[in-house]
């Protein structure tokens, strides 16, 4: 089958105005919710896309940590390429895909990096095989073999093995402070549904709603 015949029709419900909430914080989270009630695989995975200094866009997948009314938290190693862009340009978008029930979330904002303490309580909290994982892999550098990153993490296993694991210097995380919030449901005859939350600066509403043409 040639890759322009590759359709389908989306079919599992609309989404109105009136379905909304004014909060797109507690719109996400609703959705989230249903994202992880239906089983979907990685429901917090999220595309992550930055620009380098030429101007070159990059995208990879990350796993939300965190939200609230301030923002959209994921971690890192601090001397990754993700986080070099981000210290030139920090403003960046977010893409969550959840395909099965034909919808996706984008939000662009402004990174910020979280408080050396924000970084501990949430490095503490997972399992040693991830607290060596981050403390072997040099993000993004170049490796001559995987053999080389595999020995660095024996190496820190065994040194640690009866103690805690300090939080590196070089790991943490970062806040996306969302400036807009769109909402895409698939609908019928490619007619979708989509709403966009823009972050006023002045105004009585903080958030201005706008349908966008599919």
């Amino acid at each position: 089958m040639a890759l322009e015949d590759i359709r389908r029709e989306y079919s599992q419900g609309g989404l109105r105005r009136k379905d909304l909430n004014h909060d797109p914080i507690k719109q996400f989270n609703l959705w989230l919710e249903q994202a992880i009630k239906a089983k979907l695989m990685d429901p917090t995975a999220m595309t992550v896309a930055t620009v380098d200094q030429a101007g070159q866009p990059f995208q990879r997948i990350v796993l939300l940590k965190h939200l609230d009314e301030n923002g959209f938290v994921f971690y890192t190693n601090l001397g990754s390429r993700k986080a070099q862009h981000i210290e030139h340009n920090s403003k960046v978008s977010l893409h969550f895909p959840w395909h099965n029930l034909e919808r996706q979330v984008h939000v662009t904002g402004v990174a910020e990096k979280m408080s050396a303490v924000e970084n501990m309580k949430y490095f503490v909290s997972r399992p040693k095989e991830s607290q060596l994982a981050a403390m072997a892999s040099k993000q993004s550098s170049r490796l001559s073999t995987r053999g080389v990153l595999e020995g660095k993490y024996l190496e820190l296993k065994q040194k640690f093995a009866k103690g805690d694991i300090p939080v590196p210097s070089f790991w943490g995380g970062y806040r996306i402070r969302p400036e807009s919030i769109e909402f895409w449901q698939g609908g019928e005859h490619r007619l979708h549904d989509r709403f966009l939350f823009s972050k006023q600066q002045d105004g009585e509403s903080q958030w201005q709603i706008d349908r966008l043409a599919p």
